[in-house]
Formats: C-alpha cells, sequence, structure tokens
C-alpha cells in the first residue's frame, strides 16, 4: 500500500499544469461516479492527475491508482477504497480500469452503494469494454468522452493563440464574426497553421520531430484496439481479428472508399452481415467512424452510408494515398463529433443534427449540388474566410 501511495504522489507532483484539455472544466468532479472514456493517447491520465493537483494537492484525500499496477494482482478495487476511505480518503481516481483482472463493474457498484460520501472517478482506453460496462452501472455512472486535440487546441498547446471554442451557430453565423476575431487574433496565417495540423496533431502525443514515430505509436494503438480490446468482450476467431487488419487495408488502399458489403465480403472472404458487424467493432473502438443515413428513415440505419476514418491522423498513418477529399471529410466529422449527431444526407456530404446539410470542398466547390435546399452551407478548403453561406474548412476546428 505504501509504495501506491508513494506511486500516486510522484505522478501527481509531476503531472504539468499549463495547459488543460476541454473537456476538463466540462465535467461534473463533484459526481460520485464519473466514467470518463477515450482512445489511448488523448490525455485521460493527465487530466486526473491535473485533477488531483490542482483540487486535493498532497494532502492525501485523494488517490491516483492505474488497475495495471502489480499491487492489483493480489488486491481488489473494493479492498483499496475501504483502507482509502477508512484513513480519510474521499476520492478515488482510478486508471485504464479496462486492465483491472476482476469484476470491476460490481465492485464499483459496491463502493458506490456502500459509501455514499466517497467520490470515484475511472478512465478507460478500451471503449468497447467501457460502453459494455456502462449499461450495469447506467443509473449510477456520469459517462464522458475525451476526444483529439482540435484544430482550436492545437493552437493553444503550441503556444500560437488561446481562444475560446465556438458552437456550431457561431461556426454557420452568416456575419463571419468569430473567424474574422480569430484571424485577427492571430500573429501568424491561419491556412499554413491548419495545414501544420490536419493529419499530424490530433493526440497530444505528437512530436512534430519525429512523425514517423507518431504514426508507427498509432498503428500500435490500432493493434492494441483490435487485438486486446475486441476479444475481451467479443467471442472472435484469430483469423478474424485478422480479417479486421485486412478490412483496414483495404480502406486505406480504396481512397475515397465507398462502402460496397458485397465486394467487400468477397474480398475478405466474410459475410455481408459479419462485414457489418466488423465496421460496428472498429467504429465502437473508435478507429472508424460510421455515418449513416436513417435520419429520415429508420430502415436505413442497418448498413452505414459511409465509413470514414476516426479522424485524419489515423487515415494518414494508414494510407499512403493522398485523397484531399476524404481528409477534408474526415476532418469535418471529428470535429462535430463530440458534440453534433451526423448523418449522409441523399444530396451533399454531412447532415448536421437533422438540420444542417454540408457540402465538402475545395476553393472551386460551388453550390450546384445543394442550390435552393434550406440550412445548406459549402465547406471550403484553401480559403482563409468565407461569405454567406460559404465557410472556411479550419473554423470547423474550433467547435470544441
Amino acid at each position: 500500500m505504501d509504495n501506491l501511495i508513494k506511486t500516486s504522489q510522484r505522478l501527481v507532483n509531476s503531472v504539468q499544469m499549463e495547459t488543460f484539455r476541454y473537456l476538463y472544466s466540462k465535467i461534473n468532479w463533484n459526481d460520485r461516479l464519473v466514467m470518463i472514456k477515450g482512445a489511448r493517447g488523448v490525455g485521460k491520465t493527465t487530466m486526473l492527475r491535473q485533477r488531483i493537483k490542482e483540487k486535493f494537492g498532497p494532502n492525501g484525500s485523494a488517490l491516483y491508482a492505474s488497475c495495471d499496477n502489480l499491487w492489483f494482482t493480489d488486491n481488489r478495487i473494493v479492498d483499496l477504497a475501504s483502507w482509502h476511505y477508512d484513513h480519510g480518503g474521499t476520492h478515488l481516481y482510478l486508471d485504464e480500469i479496462h486492465r483491472y483482472n476482476g469484476n470491476w463493474q460490481l465492485e464499483l457498484k459496491n463502493i458506490y452503494d456502500s459509501y455514499p460520501d466517497y467520490h470515484i472517478v475511472f478512465t478507460g482506453s478500451s471503449m468497447i469494454h467501457l460502453d459494455s460496462a456502462l449499461a450495469d452501472l447506467s443509473r449510477r455512472c456520469l459517462p464522458y468522452r475525451l476526444y483529439g486535440l482540435s484544430f482550436r487546441e492545437f493552437l493553444k498547446f503550441s503556444g500560437k493563440a488561446t481562444l475560446p471554442p465556438l458552437t456550431l451557430q457561431d461556426v454557420l453565423d452568416h456575419s463571419h464574426k468569430s473567424e474574422w476575431d480569430i484571424i485577427n487574433a492571430l500573429s501568424e496565417k491561419v491556412l499554413p497553421l491548419f495545414n501544420n495540423y490536419l493529419g499530424k496533431c490530433y493526440y497530444p502525443f505528437h512530436d512534430p520531430t519525429q512523425t514517423g514515430e507518431y504514426y508507427g505509436r498509432i498503428e500500435r494503438l490500432i493493434d492494441t484496439s483490435i487485438n486486446q480490446d475486441i476479444p475481451a468482450l467479443e467471442s472472435v476467431e484469430y483469423e478474424t481479428l485478422h480479417k479486421l487488419g485486412r478490412l483496414l487495408y483495404v480502406m486505406s488502399t480504396e481512397v475515397p472508399f465507398t462502402l460496397n458489403v458485397q465486394s467487400l465480403s468477397q474480398k475478405i472472404q466474410v459475410s455481408r452481415n459479419t462485414i457489418i458487424r466488423m465496421f460496428e467493432l472498429l467504429d465502437k473502438g473508435g478507429i472508424v467512424r460510421c455515418i449513416y443515413s436513417g435520419w429520415r428513415s429508420p430502415k436505413s440505419v442497418a448498413k452505414p452510408g459511409k465509413i470514414l476514418f476516426d479522424n485524419t491522423d489515423i487515415m494518414a498513418a494508414l494510407s499512403t494515398l493522398n485523397d484531399i477529399g476524404t481528409l477534408r471529410e474526415t476532418f469535418i466529422a471529428s470535429m462535430l463529433a463530440p458534440n453534433h449527431k451526423l448523418y449522409e444526407p441523399p444530396v451533399g456530404d454531412f447532415i448536421v443534427d437533422e438540420k444542417y446539410l454540408l457540402e465538402v470542398g475545395g476553393k472551386t466547390k460551388t453550390f450546384k449540388q445543394i442550390a435552393d435546399l434550406p440550412d445548406s452551407f459549402v465547406v471550403a478548403d484553401d480559403e482563409e474566410s468565407g461569405i454567406g453561406n460559404r465557410i472556411p474548412l479550419w473554423l470547423f476546428g474550433f467547435l470544441y
């Protein structure tokens, strides 16, 4: 126990307090049971330690523990909570709970019910695992998801500018006031900064001097999700896991990727239903993003209308093909995903919140495809500013 406490103190004391992720201020830290899920490497661990350092300092009422610590080999979470509570503890912060070798859902339930004035915050990188467990904790647990760096956060973390996030209404505003406020606040041109971000800086662990290693680490994160997270919950044979990797390879070499279930089932040599299930698992694992067209017709939700990589950095890591159109759509989807619902429309690229129609393209993109449709917008790349219903692509990077 002493080693666990010393480790907690050392890690909390060493955490940086200069920059905080966007989610930090949105979490209700006073709730008794908080879950923070997110892909590996997005900053969950740092956020836990920052909270302890900011709120509690070294007084011992808060304890940090990673569930892959050797202490948990012969001890349980409930034992730790009981000891901590008896010694004056009030808050327990558990990291990487999916690595715990035991029924952590049941133990958290027991702690929640047995200690009404005790608080637990836990994180997990296996989003498939945590989503499955959430049903058991739904009445007790307050869930959050941490996404990767937005363009706005990249500017903040790289010391370029500290600017507030925008609402979707701000971004789509005909006056374009918000984009000009940002342009005027920056000491550098926005488009080169955006190009430095796109496909390179979604994960906070990015080192601009080690791009090859950065993409290698992303590939290892994906491999872990496929070969550890999915088998932990699904009865999946090794051959099926291999075919998941094959499916990603097909996506990375067919850009723009068009979902053709029959063709894929022949290439991967699995059934049509298995192809759909594979994409669902990859979506839950934060590797791809399935966009459905069932915003008006429930019958359309069975098969995704569009499949994109989860973010531009995964696309850059896995694909050697530089399809700028798919890159733009992947960026838009990743920036809208934290706070908005996305669907594939009959015309255009995205329907947002069942209202706003977006057509994404370059400088030459026109309104031809969406002419006369209500609440329709062209999202144009390589443009510093827009006019009317024409919105610059980079501005969507300020949505969180």
